[in-house]
């Protein structure tokens, strides 16, 4: 099995800023698996926050490169620890590797991933829209260019967090979900939730540090009025336990957990927990969402609106139109890149 790691530059269509960060574009690493005539991708982002630059990635892809060529046939889920161990750790290229092995052993089977895992696609949730922070006049404008969602997802984290989620309110109907990226104390978030709550948001995310300390986290899932969801404070399958005290659910992202084979593990363990599941996604292309979306099947809420917020990309897959994530009936994860467009993208 031959594997090549390409980088790309992906432009968003605006700048997109959260509590910690402002980006207009997206460095991506794509992994292509390439056997038999059948290409499996797979996709990553660099992070330079959770201390993955895109350097180190293609590093930890290097050298994982003999173990995975000698790999043909065998099913991701009983490699990914092997896989995890060669990287050292390293979840954000395992992330990319593994989905690319999905993918390739659904296209060999002739079987979307999803069917291949034995889920069925039912009742599947819609995707939010990000709506990420900014002035109002222009957080309003974001809302407006797309009208149509049935759930948007705002990000906070400013001083003026309650009247932003007053002010798009006042624009439409649609359900709300709120993330603060860890910006709020305790105190600030049961306030908020009592405020939020009225203005029919359904629930934060991540709201505290991880830093903040287990009394405060119990304080506010007991408090808050509003379900209250870990991200930062859920990246690895190991975390998920711990959760079940301090979260009503968890979100979970591939890149972070080190691919789809662990992401699989997180939801079904978050079930049984009775924790409410969701995944999350970075802005990304469509290959990244594709492989994520094969996770609909086990989930009460989506975010996958990555490749919407870029301004054009050199992939296809999955659509994700207005919220509703359509069946996807493509062998493996419903996704490839298209080689004609590449050269505007490809980073040396």
């Amino acid at each position: 099995m031959k594997l090549t790691a390409l980088s790309l530059r992906l432009p968003l269509a605006h700048a997109f800023t959260i509590s910690r960060e402002t980006m207009d574009w997206q460095t991506s690493i794509v992994v292509e698996l390439e056997h038999d005539g059948i290409v499996g991708y797979g996709e990553v982002t660099e992070n330079q926050f959770y201390g993955h630059p895109r350097e180190a990635i293609l590093s930890s892809i290097a050298r994982a490169r003999s173990f995975i060529e000698a790999y043909v046939a065998g099913n991701p889920l009983e490699l990914w620890d092997q896989l995890l161990e060669l990287l050292e750790g390293d979840t954000f290229a395992a992330s990319a590797i593994d989905m690319a092995a999905h993918d390739w052993r659904g296209k060999k089977l002739g079987q979307p991933t999803w069917k291949v895992w034995g889920l069925e696609w039912e009742k599947t949730p819609p995707s939010s829209y990000t709506i990420g922070i900014d002035t109002i006049p222009k957080m309003i404008a974001k809302l407006e260019e797309q009208p149509n969602w049935p759930i948007y997802k705002i990000k906070l984290g400013t001083p003026h967090d309650l009247e932003i989620v007053q002010q798009l309110r006042s624009k439409t109907e649609a359900r709300f979900r709120v993330d603060a990226n860890c910006a709020w104390s305790a105190e600030q978030t049961v306030e908020n939730s009592i405020a939020l709550k009225g203005l029919g948001v359904e629930f934060i995310e991540q709201p505290l540090p991880q830093s903040a300390s287990h009394e405060d986290k119990q304080w506010v899932y007991r408090n808050s009025r509003l379900p209250i969801l870990a991200d930062e404070d859920c990246q690895v399958p190991r975390d998920v336990g711990r959760c079940a005290e301090t979260y009503h659910g968890i979100n979970v992202k591939i890149c972070k957990c080190g691919g789809l084979t662990p992401a699989l593990r997180m939801l079904r363990e978050a079930r049984t927990l009775g924790l409410r599941t969701m995944v999350g996604c970075m802005v990304e292309s469509s290959i990244g969402i594709s492989g994520a979306a094969q996770l609909l099947p086990l989930l009460d809420y989506a975010d996958l609106d990555g490749a919407v917020l870029l301004a054009h990309e050199p992939a296809t897959g999955v659509i994700v139109e207005s919220g509703h994530v359509l069946q996807t009936d493509r062998p493996g994860n419903g996704s490839r890149l298209l080689s004609e467009r590449l050269d505007a993208y490809l980073l040396p």
